[in-house]
């Protein structure tokens, strides 16, 4: 009877070791996961344009370099080349950040892929020019996941899109897996945009990006249909409206904020969210502030 008492507790310890553990393996990958991030638990690290405060942004040094000083995302903007690649850049005229001028759409890739996309950074900001700079090129999306794949994650803004362009970019993001993965969160100020998308994939998290006129009168009950959150000016948000947001079940990501004392005050304010070309020291702040 003793021998069978044994054993009974014995297997009943396993059964609890087992069920315990698994619990425990399930919430550490729950808590892991991309999805995860979008909790009112954590404030995003947004690497904008990679960390462009170190190096010539939206180029694969800029998005090394923010993986490097644990960004949460690294956020890419896109545009589509006369011959339908989409490209990692900010402006639809290259004259800012390369050797050449004209408009993106206008240039084939490898018309794009002749300039030079880091010796601006270097003339713009000579205490931290670097000679590996020069001559880097304007990387393709493909180009970055290729780098990066599964392994980050993608806050992504399509520029000046149409039909063609959108149709292409989630097909891309099928192609590496950055849907199903949930690695990717899209953002445009265009609200016909991201109602298409969000017709065709309701998991894929949606930001509405708001101009500095449009935070106040925003109507948020009708984003909420559509998005997961809105993207709003530093220099417009206050705790008030902060706390009115997310009354709406809405997140707060706010761009861009390079200042210490801001990114804290923001912090405490309750925000979801900070682009920032500093992720370094936002990272500091957060593991400090929280």
């Amino acid at each position: 009877m003793k021998t069978v008492l044994k054993w009974s507790f014995i297997v009943l310890f396993i059964v609890v070791v087992v069920i315990g553990a698994t619990y425990i393996w399930k919430h550490e990958e729950k808590s892991d996961s991309p999805a995860s991030l979008l909790s009112s638990e954590r404030i995003l690290n947004i690497a904008h344009r990679g960390a462009s405060g170190y190096a010539p942004e939206h180029t694969l040094i800029a998005y090394e370099s923010a993986q490097k000083m644990n960004a949460d995302y690294l956020e890419i903007d896109l545009h589509m080349t006369a011959d339908e690649e989409l490209v990692a850049i900010h402006d639809e005229d290259v004259s800012r950040t390369t050797s050449g001028s004209g408009l993106v759409q206008d240039m084939s890739l490898a018309e794009l892929k002749s300039l030079d996309a880091g010796s601006w950074f270097n003339i713009a900001y000579p205490k931290k020019a670097d000679q590996y700079f020069v001559g880097i090129e304007v990387p393709t999306l493909a180009e970055i996941l290729d780098s990066f794949g599964l392994h980050s994650n993608y806050y992504i803004e399509i520029k000046d899109p149409d039909s063609i362009m959108t149709d292409k970019f989630l097909s891309i993001l099928e192609d590496y897996h950055l849907i199903e993965e949930n690695k990717v969160i899209i953002q445009s100020f265009s609200e016909e945009t991201l109602k298409q998308i969000h017709a065709q994939y309701e998991s894929i998290p949606l930001i509405q990006l708001l101009y500095k006129d449009e935070t106040k009168s925003a109507n948020y009950n009708q984003i909420r249909q559509y998005a997961t959150g809105v993207g709003v000016p530093y220099q417009e948000l206050d705790e008030d409206l902060i706390q009115k947001i997310h009354e709406k079940d809405l997140h707060v990501h706010t761009y861009t904020v390079n200042e210490e004392e801001e990114m804290k005050q923001l912090v405490r304010w309750g925000v979801d969210g900070i682009f920032t070309d500093y992720p370094d020291r936002l990272a500091e702040i957060l593991l400090n502030e929280i």
